[in-house]
């Protein structure tokens, strides 16, 4: 008894494996001939086709893999400016109008200024509008303003009205921005760009001084959209045009533009092909009559030159408005790789099955005959009648009754 159900149960399993290594099955297919099915499963499968083509493909490059670059950006700015103001001549270069001056991708090109001279260490009567006072009681001593130029003394200075102050004096009057600014000659300030990127994952390192733009062609070209795209010499005057500003306006108040440095490349194709391309954005500046009632408009900021008359620290105190330029490089390098290709492909031969469904929803749910295709599709069985285990032990046991 014990050998006969081992046997049996070697067969059953010998007979599994079998089944299992050396059968195929298939999923049993109905050809159903219906004209409006049909015409909505291929247009659906067309769809899919369109879309895995078109926007998969052709539009997205899903047959490519995708790599961003590191870079770095190095600039220098060149031009001499000029001004004579109260009687004072001064002409300014590199070193004075740009901040930070060691060739950053951000920096600020000065284009007009307020200048204090001559302030030192002590007191003073603040400005008229600021700290005003009718008495003493108004100042009160030790307090600092957010709004003031130093820390109140406690008295009230009868000539002007306002509070006497701790601060560098002559305390800075700002009231009256220059107008045209100081620097218009800036307009004609040049600035070159020096950009270096590289895609580690496809080993490739690109500078925006291609092939052909060499010292030679530096030395004569500037920034051009169409004559001179690959020219790394810009004009500011240029640039605030291109970012759709006014230099006067932007000039005299400051503000903010963008330079853009992008790198898409494809390196399914020459190398060389991979070129940098330049794109200018205002950021703000340009006050419209809008803009003027506004807490702050424009860019501006301030610096101290110090120096030492008589052993007494004194200093030169600039307000300084400009324009600030911000460099920001994209990048993006496509190259084919099967691995991104198989996996579009799986994907759209996966989406294909979206027909199906809604062609066998149309089917078994809208038709009028969808009985009948239920009825054609599906294949109805009785698994108590269809088990021969079952079937046997119910005549052992009507024998055994007997």
């Amino acid at each position: 008894m014990w050998v006969s159900r081992c046997q049996k149960m070697k067969s059953q399993i010998t007979g599994a494996l079998s089944d299992f290594f050396f059968e195929y099955e298939t999923p049993r297919q109905v050809l159903v001939r219906n004209r409006r099915v049909g015409v909505v499963c291929r247009l659906i499968q067309l769809g899919v086709l369109a879309y895995i083509i078109g926007w998969v493909f052709i539009y997205e490059k899903g047959y490519q893999s995708t790599d961003t670059a590191v870079s770095s950006v190095f600039t220098k700015m060149k031009g001499v400016g000029y001004t004579n103001v109260s009687g004072v001549e001064r002409v300014w270069d590199g070193a004075d109008y740009v901040f930070p001056p060691q060739g950053d991708s951000s920096f600020v090109v000065m284009t007009n200024y307020i200048i204090t001279e001559g302030q030192k260490m002590g007191k003073c009567p603040e400005l008229k509008g600021k700290n005003s006072c009718k008495s003493h009681l108004d100042c009160e001593e030790g307090i600092i303003k957010r709004t003031g130029h130093g820390q109140m003394t406690g008295v009230c200075v009868n000539a002007t009205k306002t509070c006497e102050v701790l601060a560098w004096c002559p305390v800075e009057d700002d009231h009256y921005i220059p107008d045209p600014p100081l620097l218009m000659s800036a307009e004609n300030y040049t600035l070159f760009i020096k950009n270096s990127v590289t895609f580690p994952l496809f080993g490739v390192t690109r500078s925006n001084l291609v092939e052909g733009v060499d010292a030679k062609y530096i030395s004569g070209c500037h920034y051009d959209p169409v004559n001179a795209p690959l020219c790394p010499i810009f004009e500011l005057g240029d640039i605030v045009r291109l970012s759709g500003f006014s230099f006067e306006t932007i000039a005299k108040v400051g503000g903010a533009i963008g330079i853009v440095v992008d790198w898409t490349c494809n390196f399914d194709v020459a190398i060389t092909n991979c070129k940098p391309k330049y794109k200018f954005h205002g950021l703000y500046g340009n006050p419209t009559e809008t803009d003027k009632a506004r807490a702050s408009v424009g860019y501006n900021f301030r610096y101290a030159k110090h120096y030492m008359v008589n052993a007494t620290e004194m200093r030169t105190l600039f307000k300084v408005f400009g324009i600030r330029f911000d460099i920001i490089v994209q990048s993006l390098a496509r190259k084919f790789d099967i691995i991104p290709t198989l996996t579009a492909i799986g994907s759209g031969v996966g989406i294909f099955g979206v027909a199906t469904v809604v062609c066998d929803l149309v089917l078994l749910y809208l038709l009028p005959k969808r009985e009948f295709y239920k009825n054609m599709k599906f294949k109805y069985t009785d698994t108590q009648a269809q088990d021969p285990d079952s079937e046997a032990g119910s005549i052992k046991t009507e024998i055994s009754k007997k």
